[in-house]
C-alpha cells in the first residue's frame, strides 16, 4: 500500500524526523519527501509518500497520528492511499474545448479520476457526454431560480459522492452555498486578462490595446469571484502580425493545458492553501 500525507503547521524543530520515526515505527518506507517553510507567516508544509509491505490499516493509523504528532506540533494533515481514485463532477455551459480535453484525458487513463456525472444549465453539450458514456444532467440557472438550481445540485454532488468540483468553462458565477460544501474543492479556469480586461469580451480588449502576452489562470474557487489561490498558469506570446481569432484559439489551448495541470496537481495530493496561496509541490 502506497500513502500520501498532508502536512502544515507552525514551524519547528524535530517535524521531520518525528514523522518518518513514525512511518518506519508502522513498517512503513519513506519514497517520498517535500518540505517548505514560509519563513514570513512561519509555517512549515510537507508533503511525503511511503510503501507498506503489509495491509495498513487506515484508521488506525490516523487515529494514532492524529492523537500524537499532529496533536504535540499542532498540526492540519491528511493522509491519502493511492488506491482511492477520487470522483469529480464537471461543471460546463456552452464551450466545449476544456470539457473535451478532460474526458480525453480521463479517457486514456492518464487522469486517475472517476466522472459520476457532468453537469450543466444549458443542454448543448448532451452528445458529448454521450460520446464518453457519462451521465448528464441539465439544471437551467436564471436570477430568479439560482437557490433552487443550486440545491438540486448539491443533491446530486452527495448522492454521487463527489469529491471535486471543476468548472470547465462553467458561466455561472458558483455561491457561497457550493463553496463552503467544497472548501478548496472547486477548480476554475480563465483567461489571464483579468482585472484588465474583464467583461465578456477580453480577448477583443486586448487584441485593441496591443497586447503581447496572453495566458490562463487555474484557481481555487472562493466567494472573491476569480481571486482565489491560483493552482496553475501559462502564457504564450502574440503580435500584430494575429487577429482576434488567433488570440481565441491560442486562449483556448492555454486554457485547456492549464485546467488539465492544476487538476492532476489536486489529483495528485501536490497542492496545500494557505493564506489564499498555494503550495505546490513538485
Amino acid at each position: 500500500m502506497k500513502l500520501t500525507i498532508l502536512i502544515n503547521c507552525p514551524d519547528q524543530s524535530g517535524i521531520i524526523r518525528s514523522v518518518t520515526t513514525f512511518i518506519h515505527q508502522q513498517k512503513g518506507n519513506v519514497v517520498y519527501l517535500d518540505q517548505h517553510v514560509d519563513k514570513q507567516a512561519g509555517v512549515f508544509f510537507m508533503r511525503l509518500k511511503s510503501e507498506f509491505e503489509q495491509e495498513l490499516d487506515l484508521p488506525k493509523f490516523k487515529e494514532d497520528f492524529g492523537r500524537g504528532l499532529a496533536t504535540g506540533f499542532n498540526m492540519e494533515w491528511d493522509a491519502y492511499t493511492d488506491e482511492y481514485r477520487p470522483k469529480m463532477a464537471i461543471f460546463v455551459s456552452k464551450y466545449n474545448h476544456c470539457l473535451y480535453d478532460l474526458l480525453s484525458r480521463y479517457n486514456s487513463r492518464e487522469l486517475s479520476v472517476d466522472i459520476p456525472f457532468i453537469l450543466s444549465n444549458h443542454k448543448d453539450l448532451e452528445y458529448v457526454a454521450e460520446q464518453f458514456n457519462i451521465p448528464y444532467f441539465h439544471i437551467p440557472v436564471t436570477k430568479e431560480n439560482k437557490a433552487e438550481a443550486e440545491d438540486k445540485q448539491l443533491e446530486l454532488l452527495k448522492k454521487y459522492g463527489v469529491d471535486f468540483i471543476v468548472l470547465a468553462r462553467y458561466m455561472q458565477i458558483v455561491s457561497p452555498k457550493v463553496i463552503d460544501e467544497f472548501p478548496q474543492k472547486i477548480i476554475n479556469i480563465h483567461h489571464s486578462f483579468l482585472p484588465a480586461f474583464a467583461g465578456a469580451k477580453p480577448y477583443h480588449a486586448a487584441f485593441n490595446r496591443g497586447v503581447k502576452i496572453i495566458g490562463a489562470t487555474s484557481h481555487y474557487v472562493t466567494e472573491d469571484l476569480d481571486e482565489g489561490p491560483i493552482i496553475e498558469q501559462d502564457v504564450t506570446t502574440v503580435s500584430h502580425t494575429h487577429s482576434v481569432k488567433d488570440f481565441i484559439a491560442k486562449g483556448r489551448d492555454l486554457e485547456r493545458i492549464v485546467l488539465s495541470r492544476a487538476v492532476q496537481l489536486h489529483v495528485a495530493r501536490k497542492t496545500m492553501v494557505y493564506n489564499n496561496k498555494t503550495v505546490i509541490f513538485s
